[in-house]
C-alpha cells in the first residue's frame, strides 16, 4: 500500500495537487476534499458566459467525475473539513471521524475581502466563483436592467465588460483614479476606459462603497458611495482576493505579512508533513522578494503540481515570480510583468520608461491592430525591471516573453537588437518590444 495523501480544496491548486502526487507515487492513497458540487473547471471562464462570448458553461469544464476514478483519485464533493491536527496527524471531516494523513495539501483558495459596509446581506450581490451559483445569476442577469461593478479589479474588469455586452446599464465604482489602480499605470488603461465609454459605461473613480441600500423585501436597490447614490438591480463585489485561511490559521501554520501561508521552495508549510498551494499561498516576487499573495489559475496549477509531488516524496521547486499577466477590457487586451511604472514608483525604485506606439500586423494587412509597449529599467544599467502593454492582439505572447526576459535579467540593449517574427499576418516589420527599447536606449545615450 502507498501512502495516504489529503488534498483540501478541489480548484485548480488542489487538482494540481493531486496530480502531482500520483505521478511521483501511483501507488499513494489520494483523497481531494472540496466544500463544492463540483471540481474541474475554469472559473475564469464565468464572465465570458454572462458576456455571451462562451455560449455554455458546460464548456467551461476540463474534465468529467469519472476521469478522476479512472486517475484512482477520490473526490469528496460537498465535504468540509473543519479541523487539522498536525500532531496526530488527522483532519477532521465534519460530524465524521477524524481522517488520518501522511501527507498534507491546503489548496483552500481565496474569498473576496468584505467590503465592510452596512447591507451585505442583501439579495442581489454577486460574488463570481462558483460556477452552479453562475448558472442561477446567469438567469438572472436576463432581467437586470442597471448593475454596479464593485472595484475595477481584474474580475471587476472583465465583468465590467460583460454586463455592458449583455446591455445591462453598468457602473463601476472604485477608490482608485484609473482601473487596475494597483497594478496597471494610466496610460495604459486609457484606451480599455474609452472602449467602455463606447459600450455606455459609466465610472465612478476616486469613489468608495459605503454602504448597500436595500427595499421593503430584502434586495438591493443601489449602493450609496462617497460621491452620491446609484440605484441599481444588482451589484457585482469584486474586491481583491484574500486567502481562506483559517482552517490552517486555527491550525497552527504560519502566515506572512499578505495574509497568505509561508511556504519555502518546495510549497512546504511551517508544520511538518503539510504543503500549501494556490492562493492561500504567499510567494516571492523575483525583484526583492516582495511577498505576494493572490496570483492566478496558472500559478496555482503549478504550484499545486509543486506541492502534490512533493507531498508524494518528490524534490520539486517552485521559483520566486516574476508574474506576466493580461486580460481583456473592453475591446482592448492589456497585460505586463512584474513592475509598472506607478509601482516602482510606489516601491521607490529609481527606474527609467521607454515608450512605443507600433502595430500587430504589416500596415496593409485587414485587421491590423494598434499595440503599445511600455518598458520599465534600471538606469545605468538599463536592466529590465518590468513592463506593460496594451492592444487589439499579442498581448498575451509579448507578456510571457517579457516575463521571461525579467527573470533572464535582459537589458534594453538586448531587445533593441533582438530577433523578430515578420509575416504580414502575425508580425510587422519593426516589433514594438524592439522599438520602445531603441528609443530607451537612444534617451540615456549621453546622459
Amino acid at each position: 500500500m502507498g501512502q495516504n495523501i489529503i488534498v483540501i480544496g478541489g480548484g485548480g491548486a488542489g487538482l494540481g495537487a493531486a496530480g502531482g502526487a500520483k505521478a511521483v507515487d501511483p501507488l499513494a492513497s489520494v483523497t481531494v476534499f472540496t466544500e463544492n458540487e463540483d471540481v474541474a473547471y475554469s472559473p475564469c471562464g464565468i464572465p465570458f458566459v454572462h458576456g455571451k462570448e462562451i455560449p455554455s458553461f458546460e464548456a467551461l469544464f476540463l474534465a468529467d467525475k469519472q476521469s478522476y476514478v479512472d486517475a484512482g483519485i477520490e473526490v469528496r464533493y460537498q465535504t468540509k473539513i473543519t479541523a487539522i491536527d498536525t500532531s496526530t496527524k488527522t483532519v477532521q471531516i465534519e460530524s465524521d471521524q477524524p481522517m488520518r494523513y501522511d501527507s498534507l495539501v491546503i489548496s483552500t483558495g481565496f474569498s473576496y475581502a468584505n467590503p465592510g459596509v452596512p447591507g451585505g446581506e442583501l439579495d442581489g450581490l454577486y460574488y463570481v466563483k462558483n460556477i452552479r451559483e453562475a448558472m442561477e445569476w446567469d438567469k438572472r442577469l436576463d432581467t437586470v436592467k442597471k448593475a454596479v461593478v464593485v472595484e475595477a479589479s481584474p474580475l471587476g474588469v472583465e465583468m465590467i465588460t460583460a454586463l455592458a455586452h449583455r446591455g445591462i446599464e453598468t457602473h463601476v465604482i472604485d477608490p482608485n483614479p484609473w482601473a487596475l489602480g494597483e497594478l496597471a499605470d494610466p496610460d495604459i488603461v486609457e484606451l480599455a476606459q474609452e472602449s467602455w465609454a463606447e459600450l455606455g459605461v459609466t465610472m465612478h473613480w476616486n469613489t468608495s462603497l459605503q454602504e448597500f441600500l436595500g427595499n421593503e423585501s430584502g434586495a438591493v436597490r443601489g449602493v450609496r458611495t462617497s460621491n452620491g447614490d446609484i440605484e441599481c438591480d444588482l451589484v457585482v463585489v469584486a474586491t481583491h482576493k484574500v486567502p481562506n485561511s483559517e482552517l490552517a490559521v486555527a491550525a497552527g501554520l504560519k502566515t506572512g505579512s499578505t495574509g497568505g501561508l509561508i511556504v519555502d521552495g518546495g510549497m512546504q508549510t511551517s508544520a511538518a508533513g503539510v504543503w500549501a498551494s494556490g492562493d492561500i499561498c504567499e510567494i516571492p516576487h523575483g525583484l526583492g522578494g516582495l511577498p505576494l499573495q493572490g496570483l492566478t489559475g496558472s500559478h496555482a496549477y503549478a504550484q499545486g503540481k509543486v506541492a502534490g509531488a512533493n507531498a508524494a516524496g518528490g524534490n520539486r521547486t517552485y521559483n520566486p515570480v516574476y508574474v506576466p499577466w493580461g486580460m481583456v477590457a473592453g475591446k482592448w487586451m492589456i497585460g505586463g510583468v512584474a513592475l509598472g511604472e506607478v509601482t516602482a514608483n510606489a516601491l521607490g525604485m529609481p527606474h527609467v520608461v521607454a515608450v512605443a506606439d507600433g502595430i500587430s500586423r504589416a500596415r496593409y494587412y485587414p485587421g491590423v491592430k494598434k499595440v503599445r509597449v511600455k518598458l520599465i529599467a534600471e538606469p545605468g544599467t538599463l536592466r529590465l525591471i518590468g513592463a506593460q502593454m496594451v492592444g487589439g492582439e499579442g498581448i498575451k505572447e509579448r507578456a510571457d516573453f517579457l516575463g521571461v526576459a525579467v527573470k533572464a535579467g535582459l537589458t534594453l540593449h538586448d531587445l533593441a537588437t533582438m530577433e523578430n517574427v515578420y509575416s504580414p499576418p502575425i508580425g510587422a516589420l519593426n516589433e514594438p518590444i524592439a522599438v520602445a527599447a531603441q528609443k530607451g536606449v537612444a534617451s540615456q545615450m549621453g546622459r
